[in-house]
């Protein structure tokens, strides 16, 4: 004999509809994900993914239109996916610009703390110092060249000579000199970054080998380095990881400093930004991880860096 089955009642009813998502687990990587993205660097790293994507994405729908007209499978060579693309690579660039242009506070603070920690060697210290500078270099004409280029200043602005003296000529601002110094203040930063990779390695190297020491010390006992050798890890991971990042932007910044530039094809453009962007976002996402890696006086967790700022001449 079946069991009469229960009336649907209203709390039931809106059980069923609108408590739909109880029946649905918690997950990690969502919390993980809005962690992450939550935070200012986290969601540039994610439009900056979608920026250089579609600047490969472009001249590939474009070949494939072209290749298609050839064969005879299209009447126009011409895709008609490239201008919305296009427009959104746009649109995300000049947004990510927009974003940044409150990037000088952080670098300011990042010096003044620079000069009340230690650091491992004076040499990162002076690399730091020249690090900084070129950012502080670099912000202002960026800024320049954005707001230039969107006619939100004018080209010419007054002098200060001109608050005493009437003959005093304004000032020409050339977005296109602006662009290209700010990308050299920019490639300054990225140079100084590999030698700055080249300590990090050196100071790496003997934290390895007085590990190596004191596990052959502990033989044969439970060893005392297990964190320690977990801590390594992860500072190596995050080494390898710089470099990757490092080497995506080295040759775009080139490009970007150079009038002709140093691509023919944008595409190239597209592949060395989107290692950097993946690369990037993959060390933020390891920063984010719960639970969070122990802290280490000499690492930089706090350090502002231009490869969280990525500035792209090209929009």
């Amino acid at each position: 004999m079946s069991r009469p089955s229960k009336p649907v009642s209203l709390a039931r009813l809106s059980d069923l509809t609108l408590g739909a998502f109880a029946g649905v687990p918690q997950s990690e990587t969502i919390d993980h994900l809005i962690r992450y993205l939550g935070t200012w660097s986290g969601s540039d790293k994610l439009f900056m993914i979608i920026q250089y994507a579609v600047k490969i994405i472009v001249p590939l729908l474009e070949l494939r239109a072209r290749l298609q007209h050839r064969a005879g499978l299209r009447a126009s060579p011409v895709s008609d996916a490239v201008k919305g693309y296009a427009k959104l690579g746009s649109i995300v660039g000049d947004a990510r610009t927009l974003w940044r242009i409150w990037g000088l506070l952080p670098i300011v603070q990042w010096l003044v703390s620079l000069e009340r920690n230690p650091q491992p060697t004076r040499r990162l210290l002076n690399i730091e110092r020249l690090q900084g500078w070129s950012m502080l270099a670099y912000y202002p004409l960026e800024h320049l060249y954005y707001l230039c280029t969107n006619g939100i200043i004018p080209s010419t602005v007054p002098s200060l000579k001109s608050l005493v003296s009437s003959r005093a000529k304004p000032i020409k601002l050339d977005p296109n000199w602006l662009g290209l110094w700010s990308s050299r203040f920019w490639a300054a930063y990225v140079l100084l970054q590999f030698a700055h990779l080249k300590e990090d390695r050196a100071l790496l190297l003997a934290k390895t080998r007085t590990l190596i020491k004191a596990k052959q010390r502990a033989s044969g006992q439970s060893s005392p380095t297990v964190s320690e050798q977990k801590e390594l890890d992860q500072r190596w991971d995050a080494f390898w990881n710089e470099l990757v990042v490092n080497l995506g932007y080295l040759p775009l910044t080139v490009h970007w400093s150079l009038e002709k530039g140093l691509f023919g094809n944008d595409i190239w453009v597209g592949i060395f930004g989107l290692v950097a962007a993946l690369a990037s976002f993959r060390a933020g996402w390891r920063a984010t991880a719960l639970p969070s890696a122990p802290a280490d006086s000499n690492t930089e967790p706090s350090k502002p860096s231009v490869k969280d700022v990525v500035f792209d001449a090209g929009n």
